[in-house]
């Protein structure tokens, strides 16, 4: 629980301050509380003697009544952090791990599921934050009422005393191991719930292509199947936090009896008298009340641990290193000197020994099969990660010592699938250069060929588009996004084959898109269709991660190799064969 403890000082961040403060004037206000208890004994005795000790009496109720007074501002002040600081400090966690996702390496971040990620952002840190303030000043409230009590008791009969302080910590050990048992099945509840709601956004995206493949009822299974490991996993841990508490409760009850069975044998005995023993039941009951309370807060704080385990997880991933003095960008060729990489928890090399050099203002074709490394070299001019070993440079600049800021506004990035986001297309297209105005906003959607079908909708550039882009087609959705390379105006550009899954008319007007977002720019594409890249400066075949083949499409085609082979097979497949009937693509 310590951990638990030092762990929420560190999450409290700036607002550590208030949290100390918060768990003093809670301090405080559980000793005033123990004070209050302990004033039963003087009481009860002033009113069994014989004649009534009045004034004493009276005396007595007046200090309860400023005791409780006080103590009630004490725990209002508590409320300050508990309740408003706290939301503060969910709201900068909150910040804090979306900043850590904008600065870790991608291929870490594509490593873990959405839903996962959602889990840890929104229902870990409420788990944690929401209740640590709240949580906190009650642990110290079951803890330091015991103590006052005891030491009370102490002073009313010893013997009670030590009967106190031997009965409960028998449990200590019993509740320690049942504790493990709860913890564990408590990190088997979130796992399961991070799963369900990864199954939930797979099947929530996915449900356009699972229709279409009629794979709706296998996904659905496999949701299914999630959603009830959840229902089994949560009861089976409901089960288990119930069994501590249980146990301590009837432990607690055990040990009154004996306090009581114990009071009754020295009165009995002459030893002690009626008004210390009644004001030791009370104290007693009190001493145990938040000794089983503490057993049920305890399951929270391990499910607060885990979520702090889990938050630290996304935390502690290494960010991309940020150079302490950047170097600005002036050039805007890109050069690849023996670059290797391969992906984090992978053996195989993504990329071994590649080396090439992309002049400024050319057009470099990449080609291969899948799995070659086209889509790595693309990804490793963006940061996507950084090179294990060579370097990769813009202009005579390592990219590794330029600021990701600095870096990014000088690319633009088209790849074939389009992310767009639930909001207006006009916001959407604005993402690229976020003081653009609507006239720049409307010129780069005319110069991406996307204009015309924008004016053509309900609320024009005002119209939301849903989520992912699912109320445009395909070719809409590349031409929004060639619009924002367009807005944007990076001296680099970055194509992943973005005509290769559209229509002819489409393909037609994003190709003149492309066309006019390429001038003057160097230009790094992914081809799939050879005919696109006929009058590229420079082509590389890639296979297995390394280049075996460099040159014009004329050299190429000379050097009766690989990419002479492949532009054979696509000439080749432009004439196909129905019944009879021979149709040219």
């Amino acid at each position: 629980m310590l951990k638990t403890y030092r762990r929420m000082i560190s999450v409290a961040g700036t607002y550590r301050p208030q949290l100390q403060r918060a768990l003093l004037l809670s301090v405080m206000a559980s000793i005033l509380q123990g004070i209050i208890f302990a004033l039963f004994f003087p009481l009860l005795s002033a009113l069994l003697t014989r004649p009534i000790a009045t004034q004493q009496v009276w005396a007595l109720l007046a200090l309860f009544g400023v005791l409780v007074l006080v103590e009630g501002w004490l725990r209002w002040q508590e409320l300050d952090f508990s309740w408003l600081i706290s939301m503060n400090v969910a709201h900068d966690t909150r910040l804090r791990l979306g900043e850590q996702l904008r600065r870790i390496p991608l291929q870490a971040l594509n490593q873990r599921r959405s839903g996962d990620l959602n889990t840890v952002i929104n229902g870990n840190v409420s788990e944690l934050v929401m209740w640590m303030g709240s949580l906190s000043t009650l642990v110290i409230q079951t803890v330091v009422v015991p103590v006052i009590t005891v030491l009370v008791t102490l002073f009313i009969d010893w013997r009670l005393a030590m009967a106190l302080l031997v009965t409960f910590p028998l449990a200590v050990p019993i509740y320690r191991q049942m504790r493990s048992r709860v913890k564990r099945t408590l990190r088997e509840v979130t796992e399961a719930n991070a799963d369900t709601a990864s199954r939930v956004v797979e099947y929530a995206q996915g449900l356009p292509v699972l229709r279409a493949t009629q794979q709706v009822g296998t996904r659905s299974q496999r949701l299914q199947a999630a959603l009830e490991h959840q229902r089994t996993t949560q009861a089976r841990g409901q089960r288990l936090v119930s069994l501590p508490v249980i146990t301590m409760a009837t432990l607690v009850e055990v040990g009154i009896l004996v306090v009581i069975g114990l009071g009754v044998l020295f009165i009995l005995q002459g030893s002690l008298s009626i008004p210390a023993l009644l004001a030791l039941i009370v104290i007693a009951m009190r001493f145990t009340e938040p000794l089983a309370q503490l057993i049920g807060l305890t399951s929270i704080f391990d499910l607060m641990e885990i979520g702090l385990e889990r938050i630290e997880a996304v935390m502690q991933i290494p960010a991309l290193p940020v150079p302490t003095a950047p170097a600005p960008l002036a050039q805007f060729d890109i050069t690849f000197d023996q670059v290797s990489f391969r992906y984090a928890e992978q053996t195989a090399w993504a990329l071994r020994d590649v080396s090439f050099h992309a002049p400024a203002r050319s057009l470099t074709a990449l080609v291969g099969p899948s799995g070659s490394g086209k889509t790595t070299i693309t990804r490793l001019i963006t940061r996507f990660a950084d090179v294990q070993a060579g370097v990769i440079r813009i202009g005579d600049i390592d990219i590794r010592q330029v600021k990701p800021a600095d870096l990014m506004r000088s690319l633009s990035v088209v790849f074939q699938d389009v992310y767009l986001f639930d909001d207006t297309i006009l916001n959407n297209i604005r993402m690229a250069k976020s003081g653009a105005t609507d006239t720049e906003v409307a010129a780069a959607a005319r110069a991406a060929n996307c204009h015309d079908f924008i004016t053509r909708l309900p609320e024009g550039y005002d119209t939301r588009i849903g989520d992912i882009g699912g109320a445009l087609s395909g070719g809409e959705r590349q031409r929004l996004s060639i619009a924002r390379a367009m807005l944007k105006d990076a001296p680099i550009v970055l194509l992943d084959e973005p005509t290769s899954a559209l229509d002819t008319e489409s393909e037609v007007a994003v190709q003149e898109a492309i066309n006019r977002l390429v001038v003057d720019k160097t230009v790094i594409v992914i081809a799939h269709r050879l005919s696109t890249i006929v009058g590229a400066d420079l082509i590389l075949v890639l296979e297995g991660g390394q280049v075996t083949e460099r040159g014009s499409h004329r050299e190429l085609l000379a050097q009766s190799g690989r990419y002479a082979a492949m532009w054979a097979i696509q000439q080749q497949s432009q004439i196909w064969r129905q019944g009879n009937q021979v149709f040219a693509n």
